[in-house]
């Protein structure tokens, strides 16, 4: 993977390899998408956490969710879309019982997006954070983008995507694993900075 890119090759002699520590819960990590408009493995204001602490819990699941309501949720203002969005992955859970592990990416892919609400880039997250995904590549991610303009030198204007995708190429089969060092090279320059 390294040895054909040179700026990734670069990143991973310079900084330790990312580590990211699974709830393997896909509930929770759709909950804190939907919640924080961001997955809580990546989120700088802990606003989900904070919600589980207020409820006390360290996990969300379906079992526990009205009692999350009832001592966290409540008092969050979530658009008419996060509250249905909301509601369709918990009619989802009480009628499914997905083995998550189990299921190829392109399974995982068609459970999630008949949930209403759920889209590419969530689905992106959970295989790549919440299911540990090899070779996942979330081309919408705005993060991932703003990284990779500015170590590879991309036009953000003229065919980002395409670009973006082309560099991909040369992880196949690990991408996830570079995703996952772009921002934990920006976290290490930013803490040094």
């Amino acid at each position: 993977m390294a040895k054909s890119d040179p700026i990734l090759e670069k990143i991973i002699s310079e900084i330790p390899a990312p580590e990211v520590v699974s709830t393997h819960n896909v509930f929770h990590d759709l909950m804190s998408c939907v919640i924080e408009q961001q997955i809580h493995y990546r989120s700088t204001k802990g606003i989900f956490r904070k919600l589980l602490d207020k409820a006390r819990l360290s996990e969300l699941n379906l079992e526990n969710f009205a009692h999350f309501e009832e001592h966290a949720l409540q008092d969050v203002k979530l658009s008419m879309n996060k509250q249905e969005t909301i509601s369709d992955i918990l009619e989802f859970w009480s009628r499914n019982q997905v083995d998550w592990e189990r299921l190829d990416e392109i399974e995982v892919k068609k459970e999630l997006s008949s949930i209403k609400g759920i889209g590419k880039w969530t689905i992106d997250m959970i295989l790549l954070y919440t299911l540990r995904g090899p070779d996942i590549f979330p081309v919408d991610d705005y993060h991932l983008k703003q990284i990779m303009v500015s170590l590879y030198g991309l036009d953000p204007q003229v065919g980002l995507k395409s670009r973006m995708i082309e560099i991909s190429t040369t992880w196949q089969n690990h991408k996830s694993l570079a995703v996952l060092y772009l921002p934990a090279w920006k976290a290490h320059h930013r803490n040094r900075g």
